[in-house]
């Protein structure tokens, strides 16, 4: 069982609500800062409008195991969420390992919609297999999601221009509710709660505190935005894993960070 699907590729899917600073200056809606917005679960604020992203990622230690794990994924967006749809799609390393090489690819897709005022509607299916046809951890998982960034006073920074608090929440197959057979051997029963939420707000700019529920445990850490270049971001999340025993062995570290360029 290597659970790094559930913990880590959903977080670097969710770092590219992308929009150009020029754009983020003109509107009058206060739109999410740049930062992560969850640990493990999905947003529906995703790339759009010809953006490309990359990110990778670890966990450790891994559920029931003394070894640590790690994940990549490189992903696209194109289409316009404000017009009509923005389409992310993104292929997934799930068995990051440097010295014997990366295998267990599977896809992603995610449709999003903005819906105006820093709200935005998306559904997606993860854990598609690619090229080697299985993953030794998770199946397909389908999702709905609906994210917020709150708009009224004190969650707004005027002077950056941004939403500082964000939610979200959604249901979802799979990951979001099926427990490893290794929480079944250890009593711990076979289901989840299949909804999932995130919460985020911004304590100073461009860091995030961050806790989410992904329908199998509870989850906190912060999130960082570095400017490599003006329009270059490099965002960092760092976090605590499983604070429940609603399943795995015990909490766990996670660690991620992603880029993103619009071409």
């Amino acid at each position: 069982m290597k659970p790094i699907t559930r913990y880590i590729i959903p977080v670097l899917m969710g770092f590219f609500a992308l929009q150009s600073p020029d754009a983020r200056a003109a509107s009058t809606i206060y739109q999410p800062n740049y930062s992560g917005k969850s640990l493990t679960t999905p947003v529906a604020w995703g790339a759009s409008d010809n953006v490309i992203f990359f990110g990778a990622g670890g966990t450790s230690p891994q559920q029931y195991s003394s070894h640590s794990d790690g994940a990549a994924v490189l992903g696209y967006g194109i289409g316009n969420p404000q017009k009509n749809i923005g389409v992310q799609l993104s292929i997934i390393s799930s068995n990051v390992n440097f010295k014997n090489g990366w295998s267990q690819y599977s896809g992603a897709l995610q449709l999003a919609r903005d819906l105006g005022n820093a709200n935005a509607i998306a559904a997606g299916v993860q854990n598609v297999p690619l090229i080697n046809g299985r993953l030794d951890d998770v199946g397909r998982s389908y999702y709905v999601v609906y994210s917020q960034g709150v708009q009224s006073d004190p969650f707004i920074n005027k002077t950056k221009g941004n939403s500082k608090l964000t939610y979200s929440i959604g249901v979802g197959s799979g990951i979001f509710g099926n427990k490893s057979p290794d929480d079944t051997r250890s009593g711990k029963g076979t289901h989840g709660t299949y909804a999932f939420g995130n919460i985020a707000y911004e304590v100073v700019p461009t860091i995030n505190v961050i806790s989410d529920w992904n329908g199998l445990n509870l989850n906190a850490g912060l999130s960082k935005t570095f400017w490599v270049l003006p329009r270059l971001p490099l965002a960092v999340v760092l976090g605590v894993a499983d604070l429940t025993k609603y399943s795995g062995d015990g909490t766990r570290f996670i660690v991620s960070a992603g880029t993103a360029f619009k071409l």
